[in-house]
């Protein structure tokens, strides 16, 4: 049984208690904001909203917060070794867009990289700096997973991706959990493999670029114990505000990237070489209040022992969604679940489906009847995995793509009941 309170879990967030019996079912996209990003948003706005690195006290105290305090929270989600690997940038995709302007220089004609048809805040930045340099790009497709007669139960298989690497790879960029899929890439595992073949192969230098936008609100991630090089995730997907952050190994800045910073600021030895001006800072020392409230999920206040509580809790929140969109019934009305249909921890409860066959139902048409009830918010789209979408999903239009519902801790059984009986009406038509 999760150690999990979810009615405490719940009051921690304003939009939860002030809307107690709306549906927030679109988590993928954009978590609620818990109570003490808030606190600390408005108090460093009122307090501290001063220019960093000046004498005075104020800016003292400003500096503290928004480089200190906010750095030293990133890196324990990151689980890095130094503040000096982790740096804020606007967004998932800008980190990495910085990151490959930041590694031009070590990539050369004829190298290559390897990206997947997922999330594409770590596939197009990649495909960008090969065009600059001339280097290859190789793509670590998602393909059909078990034998359960699911064309679109998909997902990414490390023995199809080992015979992609040569003596000529460079960079392997993959992301630690599909948030269209909903599956969990088992990170350190695919390291080792790749890293191993990398070696036998005689590969020159290869480093590992991981996107953990979809992982971070569900697991814990661990850069150091998983063998990367790079990662990024998003705080506003894991309760906070709407700002991202980058982890750079401390190897990889001093031996692959250039500063993209003014050349007068000497920043070489920190990941601050590749932020080309300052994030928010108030939205950088808000992240630290999403750090504080996963602390006080459990009476143990260690990241670990929350995002475990989290996982096991979430499956109680998967199983009976999926048991709904898997049932013969709904098989047989022409129901597919897009991801593998079973029900552990390699999954989380990001789920997305499509109605084909004889009487398939578009994807905005199931979502525009969640819209019309009202109460409820879940999705439709690609979702920014856009090749995944497109080339990968048989007969699907890429415009209309899949129906998404993606939830979190702060979800509950009863709000999973509420969804499917909707889904009941639509799916009676």
């Amino acid at each position: 049984m999760s150690t999990l309170n979810i009615s405490s879990a719940r009051s921690a967030f304003p939009a939860l208690t002030s809307n107690p019996t709306y549906v927030f079912a679109d988590n993928a996209g954009g978590s609620q904001v818990a109570q003490p990003v808030i606190d600390r948003l408005t108090d460093y706005l009122i307090n501290t909203n001063v220019q960093l690195g000046a004498g005075y006290a104020v800016s003292v105290a400003s500096t503290r917060r928004a480089v200190g305090e906010a750095t030293e929270g990133a890196k324990r989600l990151f689980g890095a070794r130094s503040v000096d690997e982790v740096v804020f940038c606007a967004s998932a995709t800008m980190g990495l867009e910085n990151l490959a302007r930041g590694l031009e220089g070590d990539v050369c004609e004829g190298d290559e990289i390897v990206v997947t048809t997922e999330h594409e805040a770590n596939v197009g930045p990649w495909k960008k700096l090969a065009a600059r340099r001339g280097a290859v790009v190789k793509v670590w497709k998602a393909s059909r997973m078990g034998d359960g007669g699911n064309p679109f139960a998909l997902g990414l298989k490390v023995d199809e991706l080992l015979p992609l690497i040569t003596k000529k790879t460079r960079l392997v960029a993959f992301t630690a959990c599909s948030n269209v899929l909903g599956s969990v890439v088992p990170v350190k595992e695919v390291v080792a493999a790749l890293r191993a073949d990398a070696r036998k192969k005689g590969a020159r230098k290869v480093e590992v670029a991981v996107d953990c936008v979809a992982y971070s609100p569900h697991r814990l991630i661990d850069v150091q114990e998983w063998d990367v090089d790079f990662a990024v995730f998003s705080f506003y997907k894991v309760y906070g505000p709407h700002i991202s952050a980058l982890y750079v190994r401390s190897e990889a800045l001093h031996a692959s990237t250039k500063p993209l910073v003014h050349h007068f600021l000497k920043m070489d030895d920190t990941a601050s070489k590749l932020q080309p001006g300052g994030p928010g800072y108030e939205l950088a020392y808000a992240s630290t209040g999403a750090v504080e409230y996963l602390l006080s999920l459990t009476p143990f206040r260690d990241l670990r022992k929350t995002f475990d509580a989290i996982a096991e809790y979430e499956q109680s929140l998967l199983r009976p969604l999926l048991g709904f969109l898997c049932a013969s019934e709904q098989r047989e009305r022409g129901v597919r679940v897009v991801g593998e249909e079973k029900v552990d921890l390699s999954r989380v409860p990001t789920v997305s489906f499509v109605v084909v066959g004889k009487k398939p139902i578009r994807s905005r048409d199931i979502v525009r009847v969640f819209d019309q009830k009202g109460g409820i918010g879940i999705r439709y789209g690609h979702f920014y995995a856009y090749s995944l979408v497109k080339e990968s999903l048989p007969d699907i239009d890429v415009d209309d793509g899949v129906v998404r519902i993606s939830l979190v801790h702060y979800n509950t059984v009863e709000e999973v009941s509420r969804i499917i009986e909707i889904l009941k009406e639509i799916l009676a038509q």
